[in-house]
């Protein structure tokens, strides 16, 4: 008695469940991981810095050769004993704390007025019609424009020049807080009426925590201007401050003087969007986002 055997399963659907191939890497991710490995070794900071370095070190080699003469633009050695003597004889310092003071009330000036209007002109449809075309016209005049002016209604003090920075921030932080308060998810309203939130705890719970990120991105944009501002604001007749030294550096032709003045300025501007760039984590750490890769 014979016994017929089953021939066995070759089917490739049996051949792949069996043995099934182990999975295949693409050669050319290897590669790629391993320079983001060389690339994440490598600090930040000298990657942030190596550019400005090199920059740097272009200009001492110009100026050092001779290619960039010392009337045009003075080497950096030299700008550096210029900067370590204004320090020294206290003229700086000095400076600094004036237009720091000028830059602070323009600023604080210029949030109140600009977050009101914007508060104003965001929360009601009533305050939006009589707010919201006359500040888009003023909005298109360059503030710059307006020194003539200021001069006639204030003088040739300290208001024209508080004046000017005023007027230079409040129109981003009014910009950027409307379009926050009017970028509101709906549903989120809808959602804090169901829960029976009042008016006002809709607008404290929900819509300034959710338009807090176009205040700070204006207030960014508002520090940035207001340096900008000051610059202008002290060509008018300053007899102090930073702006100020500039202008007796450009009577005597002084080029070291003024990049002196102009790095203070640059300083100082990074320096303030370093301070808000901190309260935005602090304020803004409910809400997470893409930091690069």
């Amino acid at each position: 008695m014979s016994i017929d055997h089953a021939p066995p399963d070759i089917s490739p659907v049996s051949s792949l469940r069996r043995s099934p191939d182990p999975p295949r890497k693409d050669p050319e991710l290897v590669p790629l991981a391993a320079v983001a490995g060389r690339r994440s070794r490598v600090p930040r900071w000298l990657r942030r810095t190596s550019g400005p370095l090199l920059l740097l070190a272009l200009w001492q080699v110009l100026s050092g050769t001779g290619a960039l003469p010392a009337d045009i633009l003075a080497a950096p050695g030299t700008i550096a004993r210029v900067a370590v003597d204004l320090f020294a004889d206290g003229s700086l310092p000095s400076a600094m704390a004036v237009s720091l003071q000028r830059v602070a009330v323009g600023l604080l000036l210029g949030l109140v007025v600009g977050v009101g209007l914007a508060l104003v002109s965001g929360l009601f449809r009533v305050g939006e019609d009589l707010v919201d075309a006359g500040v888009q016209m003023l909005r298109t005049v360059p503030f710059v424009g307006l020194i003539p002016l200021f001069i006639i209604w204030f003088g040739i003090g300290e208001a024209p020049k508080v004046a000017i920075i005023t007027m230079g921030v409040m129109f981003p932080l009014y910009l950027n807080v409307y379009a926050g308060i009017r970028g509101v998810d709906a549903q989120l309203i809808e959602a804090g009426e169901s829960l029976g939130l009042s008016r006002w705890g809709l607008v404290r719970h929900v819509v300034l925590p959710g338009a807090l990120p176009g205040a700070m991105t204006g207030l960014r944009y508002s520090l940035g201007i207001a340096w900008l501002a000051l610059v202008f604001a002290e060509q008018v007749n300053a007899d102090a401050g930073i702006g100020y030294l500039m202008v007796q550096a450009r009577d005597f032709l002084r080029t070291d003087v003024i990049v002196v003045c102009l790095i203070v300025y640059a300083f100082l501007g990074l320096l303030a969007d370093f301070a808000v760039r901190t309260l935005e984590r602090l304020l803004l750490q409910w809400r997470p986002t893409f930091t690069g890769r």
